[in-house]
């Protein structure tokens, strides 16, 4: 008769040795809120105890700090461009132990088999992977998303992945809950009881407070500290996120005090492959929050343990008996500088990564209306036009009326002026919607960029100074299913093909962060300036939430009145 394996009670107690003794480190006790000297035992993937042990296996940690691992509470995966299997694995090496994401952008292109697809993939990867589930698809009535979840879908998802789903991801549509509009308030309804994510940005007073009530209890898109105060006055979970586009951290960092901190989390919402591999992950925003004057332990509370009791996480996010053995060794507090990473227990190098079987299809998502070829062409316009003017380091825009610049009866794009021509085009059901307008401040003097990443919706978008180039370039994205592509002379410049659900690749993240460095620097032969990241900005001028002026497949949206409007200013 084989003996059974002594209870982790036993262990505790001391009766039976432990898997694993992590010896003379320093605990950054994120519950007591202090750093002091232990030994650490661990079984069955769970901390133990602290203490003298007798274990199976001792690791000598010198001295070194030991830090819990890093819980990120909202992000894209999508934003990565990196498959998610892919992308666990990345982030493991930076001490991240568990992701919480809203899928968002591949169920606007895929709808349930999307989110369904991710799950499956990301069963029992050693970085623990939940989702929030999507509760703007599409994002607004002003685009063509390729799918559409209602309350129903929210209620079955949130049923049948209970271990999975945590809550409701962000709540962009915000005029939709202050004018509580049916549908909208039933996804909230359907979310009652789960963390509800918010996404209210510049919104304040009444209307904050009307929101609020309505169920978001979190955001992530305070820009300014007076904005930030007043969401954490009126009792939201405080967000501050430094991704690769939006950067926020540096500007609300001065609100976090002794008496607030537990209500905030740092997250990245968004981050690129080739900031992932050159700087990290949460681990850069950890290290940036402490140069700019948190304290290390403080800075590691907000993405661990604060984030954990925020979606409702248990036993994760501390070193405890208890909580899942997810911790980093450490060589340097300040600099947060790695030594070994453990998640459940063992070395990272040590767990399989291999993808989760799925049954769902996600290549093949990129759908132009057949011949003829889409018309690029915009009619002249008497007197001024509205015009997209990008704001740089920012992902907000500006509406400015400027007079177009006509040739032979149309519009067309004016370098001198910075002015290029802009194109989104539905690419999910072939229906032909296209949106053209004009944007100012991306550089380009020749050429043309296309992306089918374009926030919300994703629909192909493309910039560029001639129509032949334009559709050179969007001729490329469907032969390749999807990604991003510079184009010149009618030729391709650089290229990364994003097969699955024309958002992320299947290839690794060194051979992604290459094809993003070259497609950069092929802009950059095309004017892009070195201040801007050309296609990140490209990506969200079509991002119909985002103030102020957005062009969708079905036209120019000005999103402080939420409505479409003409070219014609």
């Amino acid at each position: 008769m084989t003996r059974s394996r002594p209870s982790l009670i036993a262990q505790a107690r001391g009766l039976a040795p432990v898997d694993m003794l992590i010896q003379d480190c320093q605990v950054i006790n994120v519950l007591s809120g202090e750093i002091h000297h232990a030994h650490v035992a661990v079984s069955d993937g769970v901390i133990i105890g602290f203490g003298d042990y007798a274990a199976r296996t001792v690791v000598q940690a010198r001295g070194h700090y030991l830090c819990p691992g890093l819980i990120e509470g909202h992000i894209h995966i999508e934003s990565t461009m990196l498959d998610p299997v892919r992308f666990a694995r990345t982030v493991a090496a930076h001490g991240t132990a568990v992701v919480v994401c809203d899928p968002h952008e591949i169920a606007n292109v895929l709808g349930l088999s999307g989110i369904k697809w991710l799950l499956d993939v990301t069963t029992n990867l050693p970085v623990e992977i939940y989702c929030m589930m999507p509760s703007c698809v599409p994002a607004t009535h002003l685009e063509t998303a390729g799918a559409a979840l209602d309350a129903g879908d929210i209620d079955h998802m949130l049923a049948t992945y209970l271990r999975r789903i945590l809550g409701l991801a962000e709540m962009m549509n915000y005029p939709g809950v202050l004018s509580e509009d049916p549908d909208v308030m039933a996804k909230l309804q359907a979310a009652a009881g789960y963390p509800r994510d918010g996404h209210a940005p510049g919104l304040s007073g009444h209307d904050l407070s009307a929101y609020i009530l309505a169920g978001p209890a979190s955001d992530h898109e305070s820009c300014h500290l007076d904005e930030a105060r007043e969401k954490l006055r009126k009792g939201m979970h405080l967000m501050i996120r430094e991704g690769s586009s939006a950067k926020n951290l540096r500007d609300l960092v001065p609100l976090v005090q002794d008496y607030n901190s537990q209500n905030c989390s740092l997250v990245t919402d968004d981050r690129h492959c080739d900031d992932l591999v050159r700087h990290g992950h949460l681990d850069y925003t950890v290290r940036l929050a402490i140069r700019h004057g948190i304290s290390p332990l403080r800075a590691i509370q907000m993405a661990s343990i604060n984030t954990a009791r925020y979606v409702g996480l248990r036993r994760r996010g501390a070193i405890a008996p208890g909580f899942r053995a997810d911790f980093m060794l450490l060589d340097d507090l300040e600099e947060l500088s790695i030594a070994e990473v453990y998640l459940a227990g063992q070395p990272i190098d040590a767990h399989s990564w291999a993808a989760g079987p799925s049954a769902h299809t996600v290549t093949k998502s990129v759908h132009i209306a057949p011949d003829p070829p889409p018309s690029l062409t915009i009619p002249a316009h008497e007197g001024p036009v509205r015009v997209i003017q990008v704001v740089p380091g920012q992902i907000v825009t500006e509406s400015v009326e400027l007079l177009p610049t006509v040739e032979h009866g149309h519009i067309v794009a004016d370098p001198r002026r910075d002015i290029a021509k802009l194109a989104v085009l539905e690419r999910h059901h072939g229906s032909g919607h296209i949106g053209l307008g004009l944007v100012r401040g991306l550089g380009l003097q020749r050429g043309a960029l296309a992306s089918t990443v374009a926030h919300d919706s994703h629909n192909l978008i493309v910039a560029g100074v001639n129509d032949q180039d334009m559709l050179a370039a969007v001729q490329a994205l469907v032969a390749s299913g999807g990604g991003l592509v510079c184009v010149c002379a009618g030729q391709i410049c650089a290229q990364l093909p994003l097969p699955v659900a024309g958002l992320m690749s299947d290839q690794e993240p060194a051979q992604v962060t290459l094809a993003l460095d070259q497609l950069n620097a092929a802009a950059r032969t095309l004017g892009c300036p070195e201040s801007i990241n050309p296609f990140m900005l490209l990506s969200f001028l079509a991002l119909p939430v985002i103030p102020r002026l957005r062009l969708t497949d079905l036209g120019l949206v000005d999103v402080q009145d939420f409505c479409l409007v003409s070219l014609g200013a």
